[in-house]
């Protein structure tokens, strides 16, 4: 495995593969990264190959690669191609496992003061349809999750464990690893949202313990919209009732009777786009070639040198905390709202977002935060891009 830091002469080259480098400085890899030019190369001509030979007859002609898929994402993630689901993003992901789970009244589900939005609305679902509670584990004062806290928390009722690794609109990091040893040891199902650490930090299912592991595309791993994968350990696919079937996901044995499949395929449907889940697997390759680690590892560096470089302008106010921190840098400016600060960005070329209260909003609203600017890092960004951002922070503060 290598995991030498990339070279320039790298970057350069991975960013000549990118046409969107030489276009945008592309701060929004949270929200959607640029794909490499392979990837769009291969949903565009898997797409006018089936307008030109018929769109069943195209995707028998590449079946093997479509399955590909599967084995892919299983190196990825460490995990075996029968625990793999190819979905639409990490929601329906996280969706199809949650909303197959047993539930009964008084089960209760831990999680995070960092939770995303869509994963809070699903734990409040489950609390008004089946009578569940819900117990946050707040960060403490250094910004960091309280394994001790969840220990103490845990009891006979426990029926879960969801959380999110990297948060929304935070740069700091939950210790996964560490609570899937919890969660082991006290047998409970462990699911874990992923969709902004694919493709950025190095994951492998076995380490984290998680039982459940959720994954969109379109972030870190720099795949097409709509795309995503689930990963349900075999162990307890059996535990989770699939919440519609097709053909693809169950036969009919007789008229009377059906046979789900034994597989991770068995939470997925026929009908989804060939075109981006070849883009999808195209992307899962790219990332493999390069190395997870060695991403990573540039990923943390360059999101240090940010941090590093917003700390020492005046009026500016970084919010990252914790021991741990990825390559999301939160920041606001000082008599400046965050989609002010987008806006002015936008017209010098800059992509940065903007992370409403509402997306994390327990983490937000402990912190009294309504929103903040930002700027999420990825490989093929550079330190001249930095000082780009930085500069133009200083003409937006100099001009206020």
């Amino acid at each position: 495995m290598n995991t030498s830091a990339l070279s320039n002469e790298e970057v350069k080259q991975l960013r000549a593969e990118t046409k969107g480098t030489s276009e945008k400085v592309h701060f929004n890899n949270a929200g959607a990264s640029l794909p490499p030019d392979v990837v769009v190369d291969t949903v565009v001509n898997y797409l006018y190959e089936e307008a030109s030979q018929g769109g069943y007859e195209t995707e028998a002609k590449y079946q093997q690669r479509l399955d590909e898929t599967y084995n892919l994402i299983a190196r990825l993630i460490n995990a075996d191609k029968d625990e793999i689901a190819v979905v639409e993003n990490a929601s329906i992901a996280w969706g199809l496992a949650f909303n197959g789970i047993d539930f009964k009244p008084g089960d209760v589900i831990i999680t995070s003061e960092m939770e995303y939005t869509t994963n809070l609305l699903g734990f409040l679902k489950a609390k008004q349809a089946h009578g569940v509670e819900i117990k946050v584990i707040p960060n403490d004062e250094q910004g960091n999750f309280s394994l001790r806290a969840l220990e103490e928390t845990i009891t006979a009722q426990t029926k879960l464990i969801a959380i999110t690794h990297i948060p929304s609109t935070a740069g700091g990091m939950i210790p996964i690893v560490e609570i899937g040893k919890i969660a082991r040891k006290h047998n409970i199902l462990y699911l874990v949202d992923a969709c902004q650490t694919a493709g950025q930090v190095p994951i492998d299912v076995k380490e984290i313990n998680c039982d459940i592991l959720s994954v969109t595309g379109r972030k870190y791993l720099r795949a097409p919209r709509g795309t995503g994968f689930l990963y349900v350990r075999k162990e307890v696919q059996d535990k989770l009732r699939p919440l519609f079937m097709d053909g693809h996901t169950a036969q009919l044995i007789d008229e009377n009777t059906f046979e789900i499949r034994n597989d991770g395929r068995r939470f997925e449907v026929y009908e989804k786009s060939r075109a981006t889940t070849l883009g999808l697997a195209k992307a899962v390759e790219y990332a493999l070639n390069i190395g997870v680690d060695r991403i990573w590892q540039r990923v943390q560096y360059l999101a240090g040198i940010l941090r590093d470089q917003l700390r020492n302008v005046d009026g500016v106010t970084v919010h990252d905390f914790g021991a741990q921190q990825c390559g999301i840098v939160t920041f606001s400016v000082k008599g400046t709202d965050a989609q002010t600060v987008k806006n002015e960005l936008a017209m010098q070329n800059i992509n940065v977002s903007v992370g409403q209260a509402r997306n994390t909003l327990i983490y937000m609203n402990k912190n009294h935060l309504t929103s903040i600017v930002r700027a999420s890092i990825h490989y093929y960004n550079t330190g001249e891009e930095i000082s780009k951002l930085i500069n133009a922070l200083l003409a937006i503060i100099a001009n206020k």
